[in-house]
């Protein structure tokens, strides 16, 4: 089973931002889309934005224009930058292919927005 990792999560209070990083291996990142999702307590996973290995993008939801998410290929690794947190993006967030596989879901970062 191959892994990616996310990192960066952690605390803030609404309105503060936080960047979210994922490193994934070459072969895996250098010919897929890639997308961030979340997962809140008590609910489903949910796609939260992709990118393509072109660099286009999409955002699902409320997340867009508070979000942007990036890639840096000559490093493998994906970003989330989270501005104007709210307390409903209290979740724990994936990385993953777009569309994902089983296969690939790492440990996930939490993200925890509350005053």
């Amino acid at each position: 089973q191959v892994q990616l990792v996310e990192s960066g999560g952690g605390f803030m209070q609404p309105g503060g931002s936080l960047r979210l990083s994922c490193a994934a291996p070459k072969s895996i990142f250098s010919i897929n889309a890639m997308a961030w999702y979340r997962q809140a307590p008590g609910k489903q996973r949910e796609l939260v934005a992709i990118i393509a290995a072109g660099g286009s993008t999409t955002y699902v939801g409320s997340v867009g224009g508070r979000f942007t998410i990036s890639r840096d290929n000559a490093k493998n690794t994906m970003y989330l930058q989270m501005n104007r947190l709210k307390p409903e993006d209290t979740a724990v967030y994936y990385c993953n292919t777009h569309p994902s596989r089983n296969d690939y879901w790492g440990q996930g970062t939490q993200v925890t927005v509350s005053s």
